[in-house]
């Protein structure tokens, strides 16, 4: 099988590393990729908002299987293209990509399948919007309608912050606040089947404690010792299956990956987003643990035959991604320093770690700093405890100046 995925972050390296793992691949390629992703696969130039470009790409390489990594491709409708060029590609139709691209959109279509979230309003003036803070009080959870890249979404007691948020944004969801611990769980869809992946926990805060402002992600972790076991059934039943059902019945179907984010509740699982693509960081932990072969589950996905697959079969080991961040991220990242110690964790640390690729680039024999999350270190171990020693102790290693990452990332689940 001849694979192309669109995409250059550390989600794009983690799904190479995995369809490179794969022995049914035999070619890999990735537009445009990065400096790690051109280890494990042939990199393309290409404008990955052009699913015309993309098509000829795919036709070009006679690709038998394209895999979309990114929200904004989906939205721009890159799916679409590519199977219009007769290819099989693992990522949702435009249309249904609206599921992420509106949270306005993600609400309706939650109203008619009667899947559990907050409490909401759509708002446009500043009239409404008021009227909205007011009714739901502090906590505010203020979100953008459209693509935000993770970071649309405020959270603060705040009235004058939250309202500042608002009005920065065209249209606006302002919710009523969820309590109790988060929740990521993914599920492999083909638009009627839906296969769970195994859940995992991202911590979306820049700093040490759950402070600072909100990021596209610092770090995950997987499993949740601390979840329900009966916690995946439970979401199947009254989320994902739902969801992915009342999307059909639209004449909307959703094939690709449907992602949950979820909060706990004292009230029970409510939705707090959904998005239409493999989540960053915690593709990075999941894909560590996933034992089963994935190129064939995505082809199976694609091709609406994923009623053939089988359960998925996961590794017993728990996994840990530590995301090292250039100076400044979540503002604008400084970029083009220099990164070292990466050949120091290929060669002491694998393969319980390794590190992934996020905004990276090669200048001549250097690799330097090319966005605002730079890397994604991963280790794997026999418990959280020790997946979580292995990835710091390679984080350790790496040397890029002005860099920062948490240090907490899945201690309090550890144990420690």
């Amino acid at each position: 099988m001849k694979v192309l995925v669109i995409g250059g972050g550390a989600r794009e390296h983690a799904l190479c590393r995995s369809l490179s793992l794969d022995p049914d691949v035999t070619a890999l390629h990735c537009a445009p990729g990065n400096a790690g992703i051109a280890e494990v696969a042939e990199l393309h130039p290409v404008d990955q908002l052009d699913g015309e470009a993309v098509a000829r790409l795919a036709v070009g390489l006679q690709a038998d299987l394209v895999v979309v990594g990114p929200e904004a491709p989906l939205v721009a409708g890159v799916a679409d293209a590519v199977r219009a060029a007769g290819i099989p590609c693992f990522g949702p139709s435009a249309q249904a990509a609206r599921l992420e691209g509106s949270k306005a959109f993600a609400k309706d279509v939650m109203a008619g399948a009667n899947v559990p979230t907050a409490r909401s309003y759509v708002c446009t003036t500043a009239e409404e919007i008021d009227e909205a803070l007011d009714a739901f009080g502090a906590p505010y959870v203020v979100k953008d309608d459209g693509l935000a890249a993770g970071k649309g979404v405020v959270v603060t007691s705040d009235l004058a912050e939250a309202r500042a948020h608002a009005l920065a944004c065209d249209r606006v969801v302002i919710e009523e606040f969820l309590d109790g611990p988060e929740v990521s769980l993914f599920a492999i869809t083909d638009g009627t089947t839906v296969l769970p992946l195994t859940p995992a926990q991202d911590f979306k805060r820049a700093l040490d404690g759950d402070e600072g402002p909100n990021t596209g992600g610092m770090g995950a972790y997987s499993p949740l010792p601390w979840a329900d076991p009966k916690l995946v059934d439970e979401v199947m039943d009254t989320v994902l299956q739902p969801t992915v059902d009342e999307l059909r019945r639209r004449g909307t179907p959703f094939q690709g990956l449907l992602y949950a984010g979820l909060a706990i509740t004292s009230r029970g699982v409510r939705v707090i987003e959904f998005n239409a693509r493999f989540g960053d960081p915690e593709t990075q932990v999941v894909l560590a643990r996933l034992k089963t072969p994935l190129a064939g589950v995505l082809l199976n996905a694609a091709n609406g035959t994923l009623d053939n697959e089988p359960p998925l079969n996961w590794r017993e080991d728990a996994a840990v991604t530590v995301v090292i961040a250039s100076h400044n991220y979540p503002g604008t990242p400084r970029t083009g320093d220099p990164i070292e110690g990466l050949d120091e964790v290929a060669a002491q640390d694998a393969p319980h770690a390794y590190v992934l690729h996020a905004g990276t680039k090669r200048e001549g024999d250097a690799i330097v700093s090319a966005g605002g999350r730079v890397l994604s270190v991963t280790a794997t171990g026999k418990d959280l405890a020790q997946a979580r020693e292995r990835a710091y102790t390679a984080v350790g290693r790496i040397r890029l100046d002005g860099s920062q990452h948490r240090t907490d990332i899945a201690r309090k689940a550890a144990g420690e």
